[in-house]
């Protein structure tokens, strides 16, 4: 596969999509091809059945390999469910040289010291997110490095699950004969792909509807300050137009697709659907009022439960107002009227999300459906990954050239060479992936 062309998986609870995507010359990302599956071995975002999961994958993949005519090796790939979890955690080191600058070493073995939290059984920490740093009781310090100080501590924002559930995701790709070259969570990819740079330093809430579950990222001064998975989304729904209607899913999921709306008033008492019956059965008529009310019931109880921990992260204080209010994006937000009922029920400013924030101008219209802004946000991901790898090596390479150069370096020529990488911090995700990478190898 070529270098500067990445994959995105999204493992999601109603379909699994492989995205194909490179930066094109004016660092936009350009999509060369989209495959989408039924996802069948997925509930609520967590892989229940990996034979259909695989299968599924496999299928995305070659749908994808045929449109963008090349060959597969390696994924990006979310995850989501509701085993994540999120907290926060104060955490402090003092340093044995306060004479000395800090370091990227220093941030580091504060980050380390965070991994040792103590988690409930076979849980796992995924993500560390620093929130904002103290020097010496210096307070609300985004980027330490460079400052002086002996005591360093951070406020973190902590994302836990559940290892099996991660293992299996690992086990399915081995399994479809793929690489898996990174893990990201699922809200954090669709929010690169859909919320602008401005938006993240106001302050928005991104609400991802998706099938299964519904993902929650709370940004406020460009960091990510919130996270939550909840166990609902757009299938409860369909579920509740089945049971409510007494009709089959599959007609239940059409209903809601072409007639349903969030927002009950719209409806006038004589709209009439009528819905073919079961083999010689008469057909069924079904009011467009009484559907509208069984999805809006459902949706109020969504977006509560969302607001819930938007109230929870605290939006109502000065200092963590969300001033772009929220975004929408996910399957879920195609919903009729949703916009309004989510502005109505959080008096918040509410926009749909459409993951175009980074596409090349002339992307074909699908791509930029909210149904693929996880999808897109991996394709992201695994670019920005490829980029890191790309100056770490060149980082590696100088320095040995330098070392070639110098026998004997004097202090001065030590020093640059310390001081010349500009590199990325290796996240915890990447070294996620190589756990779970090594835990399959040695599984086997």
């Amino acid at each position: 596969m070529e270098h500067n062309i990445s994959v995105g998986l999204d493992i999601g609870t109603t379909k699994i999509v492989a995205m194909i995507g490179r930066k094109n010359e004016y660092g936009k990302l350009e999509i060369l091809g989209i495959g989408k599956s039924k996802s069948l071995g997925v509930h609520r975002g967590v892989v229940n059945n990996i034979t259909q999961t695989i299968q599924s994958i496999q299928q995305a993949v070659q749908e994808a390999e045929a449109a963008a005519e090349l060959k597969i090796d390696g994924v990006t790939v979310g995850i989501a469910g509701q085993h994540i979890r999120s907290l926060q955690h104060s955490d402090y080191i003092t340093r044995p040289h306060s004479d000395r600058v800090i370091d990227d070493e220093d941030i580091d073995r504060l980050i380390n010291q965070v991994h040792k939290l103590v988690m409930l059984p076979g849980e796992e920490i995924i993500h560390v997110l620093p929130q904002e740093y103290k020097v010496d009781g210096q307070a609300e310090i985004k980027e330490p490095i460079g400052m002086y100080g002996g005591r360093l501590e951070a406020n973190f924002h902590v994302v836990v699950g559940q290892v099996s559930s991660i293992r299996n995701v690992g086990r399915c790709i081995q399994s479809a004969d793929l690489n898996l070259e990174g893990i990201t969570l699922e809200p954090l990819a669709s929010a690169n792909a859909v919320l602008s740079q401005e938006e993240k330093e106001a302050g928005v809430a991104l609400i991802d509807i998706g099938g299964g579950t519904t993902d929650l990222a709370i940004f406020r001064d460009g960091i990510i300050r919130h996270t939550a998975v909840i166990p609902f989304g757009g299938n409860v729904i369909t579920e509740d137009i089945k049971e409510g209607c007494s009709i089959i899913e599959k007609q239940a999921e059409l209903l809601k697709i072409k007639f349903g709306s969030a927002w009950p008033g719209e409806n006038k008492d004589n709209e009439i659907v009528s819905i073919p019956g079961l083999r010689g059965r008469e057909p069924k008529e079904i009011t467009l009022k009484n559907l509208s009310k069984i999805i809006h019931a459902r949706v109020v109880e969504i977006i509560e439960q969302v607001y819930v921990e938007i109230k929870n992260y605290g939006h109502e204080e000065q200092k963590k107002n969300l001033i772009a209010g929220i975004v929408l994006t996910g399957g879920g937000s195609q919903l009729k009227h949703l916009k309004q009922l989510v502005e109505y029920i959080t008096g918040m400013d509410t926009r749909i999300g459409y993951p175009n924030e980074h596409l090349a101008g002339d992307s074909n219209e699908d791509v930029t459906s909210p149904l693929f802004a996880t999808a897109v946000g991996l394709v992201l991901d695994g670019l920005k990954r490829q980029e890191r790898k790309k100056i770490e090596q060149q980082v590696e390479e100088e320095a040995v050239v330098e070392e070639e150069e110098v026998e004997h370096p004097t202090e001065d020529v030590e020093e640059e060479i310390k001081t010349e990488p500009v590199r990325e911090r290796r996240s915890f995700l990447d070294k996620l992936t190589d756990r779970v990478k090594d835990f399959l190898d040695n599984a086997e």
